[in-house]
Order: C-alpha cells, then sequence, then structure tokens
C-alpha cells in the first residue's frame, strides 16, 4: 500500500492541496555485528539517494524482532539483511516471517524485494532459507542476492548500497 503526501496544486487558477501517493521501502534487518551494521548503513544510503528521494521514495528501517504485518502492508517493496547464523538465517529475520507470512499472504502478491546476508564463513543455507519464503510470499526478485563472507570490502558496500537503491527503484511508476 502506498503511503500518502500532499503536494501544492493549481487548478482552474486555485490553488489546493492534493494527495499524491509515495512508494514505500521497508529495510527488516537483524544487525548484531559491527559488519552487519556496515551493510544496514551502505543500504539505507542507497536506498536515500537524492534523486530517489526526490522522486518521492520514502524508507523505512525496522529491526526484524520490531517489524509487523502493518509495516509489510504498508509497504510497497522489502530488502532484508540477515547474518548467517549456523547455516539459517537469524532467529529474528525468522521471527518477523513467522509473524507476517499469512497475515500478508495474499496482500503482498508481487511486491519487489531484496536480500543481503552476512556470514563468516557461508551463506547458502540462509540465501536459500530467504528464498523459500519469498518465494511462498510470492514476492519478486528485484536484485540478486548479496552474500559476504568475512569483513565487507569496499565492494561488499557498494553492492549493498546497488542493492538498496535497485529495490528501492523498483517501486517508481
Amino acid at each position: 500500500m502506498l503511503s500518502w503526501t500532499f503536494v501544492d496544486a493549481h487548478m482552474a487558477g486555485r490553488s489546493c492541496r492534493r494527495p499524491v501517493r509515495v512508494p514505500r521501502l521497508l529495510i527488516v534487518h537483524h544487525t548484531p555485528s559491527p559488519a552487519l551494521h556496515t551493510l544496514l548503513e551502505a543500504a539505507r544510503d542507497g536506498a536515500t539517494t537524492s534523486e530517489l528521494a526526490d522522486a518521492g521514495v520514502e524508507v523505512v528501517v525496522r529491526p526484524a524482532l520490531a517489524a509487523t504485518a502493518v509495516d509489510v502492508l504498508e509497504a510497497d517493496g522489502y530488502l532484508l539483511g540477515t547474518p548467517a547464523n549456523l547455516g539459517y538465517m537469524s532467529g529474528a529475520l525468522k521471527h518477523f516471517f513467522d509473524q507476517i507470512y499469512y497475515p500478508c499472504l495474499d496482500a503482498t502478491v508481487g511486491r519487489p524485494y531484496g536480500v543481503y546476508v552476512h556470514g563468516n564463513d557461508d551463506t547458502a543455507g540462509a540465501l536459500a532459507a530467504v528464498d523459500k519464503i519469498t518465494t511462498g510470499l510470492r514476492w519478486r526478485t528485484a536484485h540478486a542476492p548479496l552474500s559476504v563472507v568475512g569483513a565487507p570490502s569496499r565492494t561488499d558496500l557498494d553492492a549493498a548500497w546497488d542493492l538498496a537503491a535497485t529495490v528501492a527503484a523498483n517501486l517508481l511508476p
């Protein structure tokens, strides 16, 4: 669901305030480590570039344990961030999916999403789990998943920026 803002409009010589639909990107993340924090910041920077802000994209950032079905229903696209823990996504992101799955199942079909995962040695299981759930939700991949193993490099941070910017740009008409 798009949020609304008001803009000044001039119609037939009169000034008035008209509501305008604003696309919303929801960033849902579990960020327990410095590595994930740097990825989140790079992603937030990509999603909030001046070009996207000027085009009207609103970005809402929620920790996975605080994000709700209402947040998901009010957003038009999603960026997910998680560590890879013991070959799986974080428990926090799994909890998020458990809370929103059925309330959002039919209402969010086809919405774009992206995901970044950080692991110390492997991210395959976490990426597979997110893919399985987002496939069930029938969300549309807007950008290839970002997998970062070890300390994020400048290239990894640039990729997180690009991931978020691309998902946000997918919300524009």
